[in-house]
Formats: structure tokens, sequence, C-alpha cells
């Protein structure tokens, strides 16, 4: 579905001369996301993982080396947030996210009221999203992605927004997904979660792929390199 191949991202961090003002966020990366899978994405804050999600997205070029995407595949990437219009509803948001998403306008109104009962968000989905809290963001960009059908969801850390309630809710309707034929990026601090939720993982340290495989064993590396801390 997806491919990096030796990704490169950097920028400069100040006003000094190239050489002197780069700062690397991805080095080398390489990976292939499958049709069906879901891929974790774990690591301690600033080693690029939302990054690299944005990469995958399109939002970001690389540097150096190549995104490939599979021709005619829509994606949605999840944070809190990216891409609304405060000064629109949660209603009119989610209309154009769904049809920015591929969806026509009338498959995307014949979601709304779905997209209003999942979402919780009750009166304050004809409110301005300006108005929204954080957590009232986060469901709302995860209802309208799940219930548009996107070919690969992008998922930054949003099930870590909002009540617990909301949380189950959330997690147990993207496994419903997983069983099917989705395919899911996953961002996430949550070492369970990841565990639960992902069939294959990927930690990144210092814009790098330390470890590849099955969520399980990276997840005992990454959380064996915490408690060893730094050498």
């Amino acid at each position: 579905m997806l491919e990096l191949d030796n990704v490169v991202l950097n920028y400069r961090s100040g006003k000094n001369s190239f050489e002197h003002g780069v700062h690397n966020v991805l080095n080398g990366v390489s990976l292939s996301l499958y049709k069906g899978e879901t891929l974790g994405v774990i690591g301690k804050n600033g080693c690029g993982k939302t990054t690299i999600l944005r990469l995958m997205a399109g939002i970001f070029g690389p540097t150096a080396g190549t995104v490939r995407r599979r021709a005619n595949t829509s994606a949605a990437l999840l944070t809190i947030g990216l891409g609304f219009k405060p000064q629109l509803s949660g209603r009119s948001n989610a209309l154009l996210s769904a049809m920015l998403q591929g969806s026509t306008r009338a498959e995307a109104e014949s979601c709304l009221e779905e997209i209003k009962a999942f979402s919780e968000l009750g009166d304050g989905f004809e409110e301005p999203v300006k108005t929204y809290s954080s957590g009232m963001r986060s469901r709302l960009g995860f209802t309208t992605a799940l219930m548009t059908r996107v070919d690969i969801l992008m998922i930054d850390e949003v099930l870590a927004v909002g009540d617990a309630q909301f949380r189950a809710k959330a997690e147990a309707a993207l496994k419903e997904r997983i069983t099917g034929e989705q395919t899911v990026v996953f961002v996430s601090h949550q070492g369970p979660q990841v565990q639960s939720i992902c069939d294959r993982a990927i930690w990144l340290d210092q814009g790098k792929i330390a470890a590849e495989g099955d969520a399980e064993s990276v997840l005992k590396q990454y959380t064996a390199s915490i408690k060893l801390g730094p050498k």
C-alpha cells in the first residue's frame, strides 16, 4: 500500500549556515506498509513519529529518498484538529473531511448522523469547531475517518485523548475495522494499546528505525531501552 525508501527529512534550525544549522528528523528510513495490516510506531518524544505520518500522508515531502503510495489509494491522518476550519461547525467539517477523503457529497451527507451519534458531540456537532475542546476535536476527527472508509487510516495519539469511555469505544470500533481490510498506521505512547491493536511495530530512535517486527517483541526492546536509560 505504501513504501518509504531511504527517506531523509531535515530542516534548518536557525539562521546559521546550512552546514551548522540543520536538524535531522528522519535519517535513512525504509519500510513497507501492507494491505490490511496495523503498523504501530513507537518512540520517545521528538523521535520523528508525527513526521513519518505526515510524510506518509503527503503533507511533507522528504529531503531525500522516496515515498510511494499505491495509485488511487485514499488516506486520512488523524491528529487533533488537523485540517479543521475552526469557524465552521462540526457537521460542516465532517462533510468537508469526508469529501476530501474521496466520498461523494451524497455519500458524505449520508454518514453525518452516524458521525454525530458515534462522536457523542450532541448539540456541539452544530457548533463552530473553534469552541471545541481537544477531546471533542479528536472524537470528530476519529469518527469522520472511521465512517468514511479511507484505504489507509493514520492515527496520531488520537485514542489517548478524551474520556475513558470514548477511548474504549473508539478502540473497540478500530479493532472491528482491523478485522476487515482496513490498513492502519498507529502512533501511540501506550504500550498495551499498541500490543493490543497492532500486528507489527517499528521503534523510531534518533530518526532511525531501531527495531522492527511483531508488536510484542518491539515493545519489549523499547521498554528495555527506557529502563536502561542513555548509555
